[in-house]
């Protein structure tokens, strides 16, 4: 469940909704080869000689992948590699052959092979026979996308540059540790995944404005999401009266209601993103220091003036603690 408020709803997708980056995956589809594990990208044996292993002297194969069963193929967007399904002596399976695009032909010897189409970070895998006739073969991906986005309290807009998406698995292991899929995601962007549930990071700045979700893909669907932060932008300055102009040099300790530092910055402004809370700031200029506590109200950006004063000033060995 999203920890704030979510709107989540789909849509059905269909294959040139996905105008997206290529990236590589060796997901599987639950209906592929049984306990099957393909090496990774950088691991496979690549192919030798100079003759185009696509388009060699045995039967043709006609390779199509679809997100769902009996749904339309995709047109582009997709990798296809060929794999020999017996590892080599260096324990890598030999890739055969590539293609990228949409449906693809390869010309292989007859036989048994391994295929792998990815789209996105969605993938399949099957094994084929090869013969010296013509023949189709279909992959289905099991795959939809998702597209994030998130806003303040009230539906005010988030600067894009601000926000980043994290997207793991959705199981997590013993310890508590997800494994990641893929970071630093842009808002708005489609990204395409096999169906299932994942656990989604949404980061507002780069201090403690997080908030966690839950998403579930669906099959053939775009899943749109959004988040809702309660969060707020705080620029803080050292003044000698108050607005005054802020005082050069000087050093920026932020701690959090349970008194922990959770940010340290220097120079005349402290600006940063902060979830609603309270917060102490304590300012260091020369040998003096400073603090201030102050509130963080979800969706209202504040300046905070920090008074140069005696009333401000606190103990340097106490600082120092």
């Amino acid at each position: 469940m999203f920890e704030g408020t979510r709107r989540l709803f789909a849509i059905w997708l269909i294959a040139a909704i996905f105008a997206v980056p290529i990236s590589y995956a060796l997901a599987q589809n639950a209906n592929s080869v049984n306990d099957l594990k393909l090496p990774g990208i950088s691991s496979y044996a690549t192919p030798r000689g100079e003759k185009s292993l696509a388009q060699g002297d045995g039967g043709a194969i006609t390779l199509s992948a679809q997100l769902t069963d009996k749904g339309a193929d995709i047109t582009r967007g997709l990798v296809w590699r060929v794999f020999k399904p017996e590892a080599g002596s260096d324990g890598k399976l030999p890739l055969v052959a590539s293609s990228h695009g949409g449906t693809a032909v390869f010309q292989l010897e007859p036989g048994s092979y391994l295929v792998h189409a990815s789209y996105g970070r969605a993938g399949a895998t099957k094994r084929i026979t090869v013969s010296k006739d013509t023949k189709r073969e279909s992959v289905v991906l099991d795959a939809g996308g998702l597209k994030l986005d998130a806003v303040l309290s009230g539906g005010a807009r988030i600067p894009s540059k601000k926000l980043r998406f994290s997207i793991y698995e959705g199981h997590a292991e013993p310890n508590g540790d997800r494994a990641l899929i893929i970071p630093d995601v842009e808002p708005n962007s489609v990204v395409r995944l096999n169906a299932g549930t994942y656990h989604v990071v949404s980061t507002y700045g780069a201090v403690n404005a997080v908030i966690r979700s839950d998403i579930r893909v669906e099959a053939g669907k775009l899943t749109e999401a959004t988040v809702e932060h309660h969060a707020a932008e705080i620029t803080m300055k050292l003044v000698r009266e108050a607005g005054g102009e802020a005082i050069a040099d000087t050093s920026w300790s932020l701690l959090n209601e349970s008194g922990d530092p959770i940010k340290e910055t220097v120079g005349a402004f402290a600006s940063m993103v902060l979830a609603e809370g309270d917060y102490t700031i304590i300012a260091k200029n020369r040998d003096r220091i400073y603090q201030k506590d102050f509130t963080v109200v979800a969706g209202q950006n504040q300046e905070i003036e920090v008074l140069a004063s005696e009333a401000a000033a606190m103990d340097p060995e106490e600082g120092a603690d």
